[in-house]
């Protein structure tokens, strides 16, 4: 009797066994606590829970929409300085190339509004809605800086980041700090006499795009720098080194009460967004 109660817990244990080695595919089951070394694990069938009939609360996300088409384009977006710089006045000081033989400064701190509010952190919010509107469009970007807590990148890594990524337009967005009196307005710098070819008739037009878009969405051309919103510029690091279009928009006079006004609120920095993404937009499509 002994050997026949051992010859069947040997069957039973070769059956669980070679249960458990076929894989059998078990979809409601779950795992025992952990066996000793050396044993089989055994999988307990689990009942199936019933398909739920109630309707998903009102906060749930909706389900993801269908990505927008890609459309093979790459816009590289600068946002001007850096929230970090301040901080670290030896890194953003060392001179760096800044093209036509020159060296400039890695970076600044940028400006501020007569009440605080930064440069850095107008650039980087402006930025990031630009971003969010072209990628909606299909649209590849790239942010030459990733927050607005770091130091740099100096100008001419964030020029070859335009370089690099062979972008069909490189746009950085700044925001301007002078003191005299009734300085207002926007304008669009590029790099002049051109250095390359890109810097030539693709620049241009990018800064005219760029131009006309601003104006038509109700913001003034400036009143103290450049010639109908456009300012052909020789000694701007990160377009000098640029071999892509390249243009670099200062937004508006952050000393200027009405423009500081906008920029520092939210429904301003979404204007100066929408405005600036159409405008590339624009610039692409002739391309």
């Amino acid at each position: 009797m002994g050997a026949v109660r051992r010859r069947l817990g040997l069957v039973v244990a070769i059956g669980l066994t070679l249960f458990t080695a076929c894989g059998v595919d078990t979809p409601a089951s779950s795992p025992s606590s952990p066996a000793p070394p050396g044993t089989t694990t055994v999988f307990t069938t689990l009942p199936r829970p019933s398909p739920s009939t109630s309707t998903p609360p009102s906060s749930a996300p909706p389900p993801p929409s269908t990505p927008p088409p890609k459309t093979g384009k790459v816009v590289v977006l600068d946002p001007g300085h850096n929230g970090g710089n301040a901080g670290r006045p030896g890194e953003i000081n060392k001179q760096v190339p800044a093209g036509r033989g020159k060296t400039k400064p890695c970076n600044t701190t940028g400006t501020s509004t007569n009440s605080g509010y930064s440069e850095h952190a107008f650039t980087w919010d402006v930025s990031q809605r630009i971003s969010q509107a072209l990628a909606a469009k299909g649209i590849r970007v790239i942010l030459t800086r990733q927050n607005d807590t770091g130091v740099g990148p100096c100008v001419n890594e964030r020029a070859a980041i335009g370089n690099d990524a062979q972008a069909d337009a490189v746009v950085s967005i700044h925001a301007d700090g002078s003191n005299s009196a009734g300085a207002h307005g926007f304008h669009v710098a590029y790099s002049a006499p051109p250095l390359n070819a890109q810097q030539g008739e693709p620049s241009v037009k990018l800064a005219a795009a760029l131009r006309d878009g601003l104006r038509a969405g109700g913001f003034p051309t400036s009143t103290y720098l450049g010639s109908d919103g456009l300012a052909p510029r020789a000694d701007l690091g990160g377009l000098n080194l640029s071999t892509r279009p390249a243009a670099l928009v200062e937004c508006g006079n952050m000393r200027n009460a009405a423009e500081a006004a906008a920029m520092a609120s939210e429904e301003g920095r979404q204007k100066y967004a929408a405005v600036i993404a159409k405008a590339i937009e624009d610039y692409l499509a002739r391309l």
